[in-house]
């Protein structure tokens, strides 16, 4: 009789540790799912910010293919102004070469150089009136200002998904799961004044 007692007496403490394994197990659990779910809302977040990035990118490099084209209809009537075309040709390279994911910043500052080199050349048209009514050298001018607005609108974008991610990086508790994952904060794509307007010839 004795013994059937003190069987039964263990037999609650048995159940107490039980509990606490199951209870343990499942914290163990619902943290895992819980840093899984922000982890992955933070990737989610961070792969929307890189396909905005590419847009852009796609954006900037239309505009620097329809560069040759127009400085190539440029010297057609302006053979003498080296100077403006050398100016060109290094501020495209630049473009070219920036990656609006890797270096946003540098990205908008080459795009700024561009828009203020494409201005020098387009008003060279002030000059040569047979320039200013050439028809490929108007369809172009048209192209890059058509560009210019994919670039704002596609910048835009990129900006407003950097500020969605940016959010969740400082939110608590992803701002946790991010300190612990490695993600951090996104550079926006900033433009300048000068960046900011299209350059345009008066006809």
């Amino acid at each position: 009789m004795k013994a059937l007692t003190a069987g039964r007496k263990r037999q609650p403490g048995l159940g107490a540790a039980a509990m606490v394994l199951i209870v343990i197990a499942a914290i163990v659990i619902l943290g895992g799912l819980w840093v899984m779910g922000g982890y992955n809302g933070l990737v989610s977040k961070d792969a929307d910010v890189e396909l905005r990035a590419a847009n852009v990118q796609s954006q900037l490099k239309r505009r620097a293919d329809l560069i040759p084209n127009l400085v190539g209809t440029v010297k057609g009537y302006a053979k003498h102004e080296s100077g403006v075309y050398t100016e060109i040709a290094q501020a495209r390279s630049r473009l070219l070469s920036a990656n609006v994911a890797a270096n946003p910043k540098e990205a908008a500052s080459a795009n700024a150089a561009m828009t203020s080199s494409l201005g020098r050349l387009l008003a060279l048209a002030e000059n040569y009136p047979q320039l200013k009514a050439d028809q490929n050298f108007i369809r172009l001018q048209d192209e890059l200002s058509g560009t210019e607005n994919r670039i704002n609108y596609a910048r835009l974008e990129y900006n407003n998904s950097v500020k969605d991610y940016n959010l969740s990086v400082r939110t608590f508790p992803n701002t946790l799961i991010a300190g612990m994952t490695g993600f951090s904060r996104k550079a926006p794509f900033e433009a300048t004044e000068a960046e900011k307007a299209v350059p345009k010839v008066a006809f």
